[in-house]
């Protein structure tokens, strides 16, 4: 039995619905979810916690049916992108604020634990107002980590921060989660923090869970053209018009590409294809072996962050590959130049049509 168990999920809430969501976690499992705005992320993080009430469907933790609990009774943290603190109190306060109800014989030594694990034991006596948003959020997660809640979820926790802060929190929550044990549902845009904390993805669009499953499954074999998009993949569909020696070749309307998944001649397949596993060259390479090379015209560059995205064109089909800032130094190309995309036969996912 899972640890976590969503079955069925539905809420209607008149200009908005959760429209039956499903899925199961293990304990210790982290699961990210990413969707656009809208997508009822939310509301089906505060359906667990018990702030709503779902019109059908069940929730179950550790075995045990909470689909009508209080919220008070589930034992389960919730962390907003807010922090939520005390102005009045201390840090050290905050922290202890979530154990009015069951105190620990030493509080002093556990909270010092705690802060000191999330790299705050140095701030206890500070008062919120004199913090950094990074130091704040640790401090808002110390206050419900301290109570070892069975189910801790968290929606856009990371989302005021800088970059640089950023990364120092996703490091030292992953620690602070990973000594406990803790199971974790964390809602973000951020495709850099499902990566680094999460072993399990879900997509959310209109009220669905769209996908759901292991992390690297999601990202390379996206089941429809909106998730490849969301989470940075193309998503071409084609046939199959060859298949031997456990490969599969695919027509994508003119432009084929061999892919090491098998399938049957004259399938109708998806294909999906990570932009950051397209590599580009000025030049025709000599040698093909494992990679499909495609001629392409470079029609755009867009830079996003520490990369580049390539818009190419071959034939009549557009994609997009990420290169970082040496990389395109190295390319040295302007709009309009004919590059060769390089593709790993292995990249070339299959999904069933």
């Amino acid at each position: 039995m899972s640890f976590v168990e969503i079955e069925d999920l539905h809420i209607d809430l008149g200009e908005f619905s959760l429209k039956g969501v499903s899925l199961s976690l293990d304990r210790g499992d982290y699961l990210a979810i990413i969707g656009p705005t809208g997508a009822g992320k939310t509301i089906f993080l505060e359906s667990i916690v018990g702030f709503w009430q779902p019109d059908r469907g069940r929730i179950r933790l550790s075995g045990r049916d909470i689909t009508r609990e209080l919220p008070e009774k589930r034992h389960i943290g919730i962390v907003y992108q807010d922090y939520a603190l005390m102005p009045h109190m201390t840090v050290q306060q905050n922290i202890a604020y979530g154990l009015k109800k069951h105190k620990p014989k030493n509080m002093d030594a556990a909270i010092r634990d705690m802060a000191r694990s999330l790299n705050i034991d140095h701030l206890l006596h500070r008062k919120p107002a004199t913090l950094s948003g990074g130091e704040q959020q640790r401090a808002s997660l110390a206050r419900v980590l301290i109570v070892e809640p069975q189910l801790l979820l968290m929606d856009e926790p990371f989302s005021a921060l800088d970059q640089q802060t950023r990364r120092q929190a996703r490091r030292l929550l992953k620690k602070a989660v990973a000594e406990r044990g803790t199971t974790v549902i964390h809602i973000t845009h951020d495709l850099d923090d499902a990566w680094a904390l999460a072993d399990k993805l879900a997509v959310f669009k209109d009220g669905r869970a769209l996908q759901f499953g292991p992390l690297n499954t999601v990202f390379s074999r996206p089941r429809s053209r909106f998730v490849a998009e969301f989470v940075g993949a193309e998503f071409f569909s084609g046939t199959v018009v060859g298949a031997r020696n456990n490969t599969s070749e695919i027509d994508l309307g003119g432009l084929r590409l061999t892919s090491l998944d098998p399938a049957e001649k004259g399938a109708k397949v998806n294909v999906a294809i990570r932009h950051e596993d397209i590599r580009v060259t000025g030049d025709k390479p000599a040698c093909r072996n494992g990679f499909n090379v495609v001629a392409a015209t470079l029609e755009d560059v867009v830079p996003e962050g520490s990369a580049s995205l390539l818009d190419l064109r071959a034939r009549d089909i557009a994609f997009n590959a990420l290169l970082t800032h040496n990389a395109m130094d190295r390319l040295n190309a302007d709009k309009g130049d004919n590059l060769y995309a390089l593709i790993k036969k292995e990249h070339v996912k299959i999904v069933p049509a």
